[in-house]
């Protein structure tokens, strides 16, 4: 596991758990703390495939970047990309096209030391500290500029809306993000499902909820088509997130209740 005395700034208090961390965990990585596995089995405890979960998600990462890399994209901007291990976007990218450039965002300062050291030597990609509720702060960043918006952009924000309060209208936050990209983009999202019937999610996203510091809002399908506004979605649209052009076993979890926890989506911009 991650040395804490190495990497941490001192800000950060180690003591309380991280999603960013915490989800690493889920994963496999090696990139959390005693607290965030402590926070993880809990949330294991009320929701035993937890774990089955965050690899379906991370299955569809993978299956939309290739999808927007057969069409040409070759520059990607991640929002809430907490801590890149295990199959992330620079992975999964610059596997198929070592030229793809990546600008991982989180607003996590524990995620972004991570991920400073883990992609240090690596010059086509970046890594900054910022909130996706301050748009301005990400488009016009230094670390943006690695980045052509001249030319298709794929973004992603997967199981990232869900921590932004109806009330900060993340819709009209989407909107902003939308018409800074060129045509022929692309938006990847996947967001928790308010119709899903796992019995154990509840009490998981509780647990959620202590280790982010936010509430989780699980909102209809309709209300999540809206983040993708007038882009078109490509087929087969709006699904849950393991029935995105599943390619295999490996895509979806044992479990039918899990295949339906969130709904995900890639849409292009005319």
């Amino acid at each position: 596991m991650a040395d804490e005395q190495n990497w941490v700034p001192q800000s950060v208090d180690v003591s309380v758990p991280s999603a960013a961390r915490l989800y690493d965990y889920m994963l496999g990585g090696a990139h959390n703390f005693a607290v965030d596995r402590l926070a993880a089995d809990r949330m294991l405890t009320a929701m035993p495939h937890a774990r089955s979960a965050a690899r379906v998600n991370r299955a569809f990462l993978g299956r939309a970047v290739r999808f927007m890399i057969e069409q040409g994209v070759r520059q990607f901007l991640d929002i809430g990309s907490g801590i890149p291990t295990v199959a992330n976007v620079h992975e999964v990218a610059q596997e198929e096209a070592p030229e793809c450039r990546i600008v991982y965002v989180d607003r996590d300062p524990v995620a972004v030391a991570h991920s400073e050291l883990i992609l240090a030597g690596n010059d086509r990609v970046r890594v900054l500290q910022a909130d996706l509720r301050d748009p301005d702060s990400i488009l016009n960043s230094p670390e943006a500029r690695l980045l052509d918006f001249d030319q298709p952009i794929g973004m992603l924000m997967l199981l990232m809306l869900h921590w932004v309060p109806t009330e900060a209208d993340p819709w009209g936050l989407l909107k902003h993000f939308r018409e800074a990209l060129p045509s022929g983009s692309y938006l990847a999202i996947t967001h928790f499902a308010d119709d899903h019937d796992y019995e154990g999610a509840k009490n998981a996203a509780a647990g959620i909820n202590r280790a982010g510091g936010d509430q989780v809002v699980e909102r209809s399908r309709d209300d999540i088509a809206a983040f993708f506004g007038d882009f078109e979605l490509v087929e087969p649209g709006l699904v849950r997130f393991a029935e995105w052009r599943t390619s295999g076993p490996g895509d979806i979890s044992s479990d039918p209740a899990i295949n339906r926890l969130a709904y995900a989506g890639v849409a292009r911009k005319p």
